[in-house]
């Protein structure tokens, strides 16, 4: 594909209009670039744990009872992401929000980062003086902070993993402990964060938690680990519809 194919055939830098450029082919072909690796990705890391599972005592059915609930668990924060995303289209473009927002950033990261690209352009995201040059800036901005994001990764995790070995020589049963209690203090300290926002986003934090534990008593109750599959989802959901109905009083 030649590179004057790809874009469109009239660049203003001054123009609004957007979605002229942020729909361009090229960055539907990066788009679909992205998909392919994830994809890619995603079946090398199946078959490797299907491969590495009999060595640690699962066996293959533990191992689709995991993928399944995983599978499931990622419904309820996706619709969540979808949503954001949906509204996100006429401000990013398609090929954008399905990469930037929808595979690899965070819906708030990445607004945070295009918003102040675009202050520091003097526009405002979205807004009358969101030109496309703006945009590109935006775009660059995102994709330098993801960038980062990944870069740090690949350094810190190395040393991330000479840290357990050596906490594992000292105490095994340390690195039991640590990793559970490092993901429960992470997703509280994100839902902490929202209770000041307002009564309602306490309402979705207390529902979701009152609902999550009753599932996990009632699946611990019942001998039942479909529900423990499902907690997550239907937690989700039905804190979001408590959350509506309150909003409505």
């Amino acid at each position: 594909m030649k590179l004057s194919a790809a874009v469109p055939a009239v660049v203003d830098n001054n123009s609004t209009d957007i979605l002229a450029v942020a729909n361009s082919p090229i960055l539907w072909a990066c788009a679909i670039g992205v998909f392919l690796v994830i994809v890619l990705q995603s079946l090398i890391y199946m078959k490797a744990a299907k491969t590495a599972a009999p060595h640690i005592g699962m066996s293959q059915e533990d191992v689709s009872t995991s993928f399944k609930a995983g599978a499931i668990s990622a419904l309820g924060p996706s619709l969540a992401v979808v949503l954001v995303a949906i509204a996100l289209l006429t401000v990013f473009g398609t090929p954008t929000v399905l990469v930037r927002i929808d595979l690899i950033g965070s819906v708030s990261y990445e607004t945070a980062a295009a918003a102040i690209a675009a202050k520091s352009a003097g526009a405002e995201l979205g807004g009358p003086t969101y030109t496309q040059a703006v945009f590109g800036l935006a775009l660059a901005a995102m994709s330098l902070g993801g960038a980062m994001w990944m870069i740090a990764t690949l350094i810190l995790t190395p040393l991330l993993k000479r840290g357990d070995s050596a906490l594992r020589k000292v105490n095994p049963a340390v690195m039991t402990v640590v990793p559970g209690a490092a993901m429960i203090a992470a997703f509280m300290v994100l839902g902490i964060g929202e209770l000041p926002k307002s009564a309602l986003h306490i309402v979705a934090f207390a529902s979701s938690a009152v609902i999550m534990t009753l599932l996990m008593l009632l699946a611990r109750w019942l001998q039942a680990s479909w529900i423990k599959e499902w907690a997550l989802g239907i937690a989700i959901l039905l804190s979001l519809a408590i959350t509506y109905f309150a909003g409505r009083i």
